[in-house]
């Protein structure tokens, strides 16, 4: 059975909303960032035709119904700030992994906390997930932080784990688990 779909997903300044054609522009900004693109699989986009691309390849995960991405979209304003992933959905095993950028412009005002939290609440509520994984590059110190501050656990280091722009680095895994999310978000 393929992953329902997300309509929204509302948090106190945000909209987490499908992403559309509508978003390449602001996305631009985000993912045009060699800063922000460190640490995600893709290149740093040079235009919107990289948008496009993305947008595609986007598109076509999602219509395996395994993924939902997702962008998050100011409620004030209606700017979008980044991207949330929902993906690589193991129904039987009621699992799902996320990843998530973030425009440099955002950082450190809370923005991606607030997301991440309500891309958990969503995933083990309404998809009735029981376990959370996040794939996060060790140097990406903030992740990281981030997790771990939502109460994610680091599970182990998996060594080599990927090659990213030709460059082969170790990973962090770390999951969070239904029965733990209710302390954690209280945080």
């Amino acid at each position: 059975m393929p992953l329902p779909p997300i309509d929204s997903i509302e948090t106190p300044r945000l909209s987490l909303v499908p992403v559309a054609a509508e978003h390449l522009p602001d996305l631009l900004e985000v993912n045009g960032d060699d800063e922000v693109t460190r640490f995600v699989p893709y290149k740093t986009w040079a235009s919107l035709e990289d948008g496009q691309a993305w947008l595609a390849r986007m598109n076509t995960l999602v219509g395996g119904g395994s993924a939902r991405q997702l962008v998050l979209k100011r409620r004030d304003d209606g700017k979008v700030l980044g991207t949330l992933l929902l993906f690589r959905h193991d129904e039987g095993s009621r699992r799902i992994e996320m990843g998530y950028a973030l425009g440099r412009a955002h950082w450190g005002q809370g923005y991606m906390r607030e997301a991440v939290r309500g891309g958990c609440a969503h995933a083990f509520s309404a998809l009735g997930v029981r376990r959370i994984e996040a794939e996060v590059n060790p140097a990406n110190v903030a992740s990281c932080r981030l997790v771990s501050q939502l109460g994610f656990t680091l599970e182990g280091a998996l060594r080599q784990r990927w090659t990213s722009k030709g460059v082969t680095h170790d990973t962090h895994l770390y999951g969070l688990l239904v029965q733990d999310w209710p302390a954690a978000s209280s945080e």
